[in-house]
């Protein structure tokens, strides 16, 4: 199964007046870890990595912010079940594995800052501030290895928030994310359902909606999966 692939530079923009719903949404959940500037550059990133499209909500209106706040109060985002003791060597080969002395919090934390601190020099203004085209060009630089970040290297950045935001989009809502379960009606995904063993080998669309582990349903399916998303 794949996704639609799409230029990094025509990303498609998102609605203005969907965009200003989803911001009043957000306004509701008060950020624990991020502070309200950094709150507003995941806010932006979320919306470019997967944009509100024909096919339906995107990373924001899924509340994937939230999600990513609500992690960096685990042990994962303290580093807790990582080995963290030196050498770091950063310039090992990726088999070697993760290779900073950062955890995902100090990630995050640093990361925005470099990130806006580029933005304004290269571009004229924060993250959040810039025209949607800009924002795709700032992301492209970053994944690709942007010069001028001088706490971590741009791609381990852009990796991390690159990966948080699809674990969010298609998590359980219980962590936050995936609102209404739009990620799971967007590929077809049943869920947390307790027994679909025998539709698994049919060659044809499991006909019933997804539920959460709490028991939430969806009100229906996406007749089409296919969106466009930064892969």
């Amino acid at each position: 199964m794949t996704l639609a692939t799409t230029d990094h530079h025509h990303l498609p923009t998102v609605p203005g007046p969907a965009v200003n719903t989803a911001l009043a949404d957000a306004a509701r959940y008060t950020p624990s870890y991020f502070s309200a500037d950094e709150y507003r550059f995941l806010q932006a990133v979320v919306a470019r990595l997967i944009p509100q499209d024909d096919l339906g909500p995107g990373a924001l209106e899924a509340g994937v912010p939230e999600f990513i706040d609500r992690q960096m109060n685990t042990p994962y985002a303290a580093g807790s079940n990582w080995y963290m003791q030196g050498p770091f060597q950063p310039d090992a080969p990726a088999e070697m594995g993760y290779q900073l002395k950062l955890n995902v919090r100090e990630i995050y934390r640093l990361g925005i800052a470099a990130a806006n601190q580029w933005c304004s020099k290269n571009l004229g203004k924060h993250f959040a501030e810039l025209a949607p085209d800009a924002q795709d060009q700032a992301l492209a630089a970053m994944e690709h290895g942007a010069e001028g970040f001088d706490s971590l290297p741009s791609a381990t950045f852009f990796s991390m928030l690159w990966g948080n935001t699809k674990e969010g989009f298609f998590s359980d809502p219980l962590h936050g994310g995936n609102k209404d379960l739009v990620g799971w009606k967007l590929i077809n995904f049943p869920g947390a359902r307790a027994d679909f063993m025998d539709w698994i080998e049919r060659d044809e669309a499991y006909p019933q909606p997804p539920v959460s582990i709490h028991g939430q349903r969806a009100e229906r399916w996406q007749k089409h999966w296919r969106k466009k998303m930064w892969w």
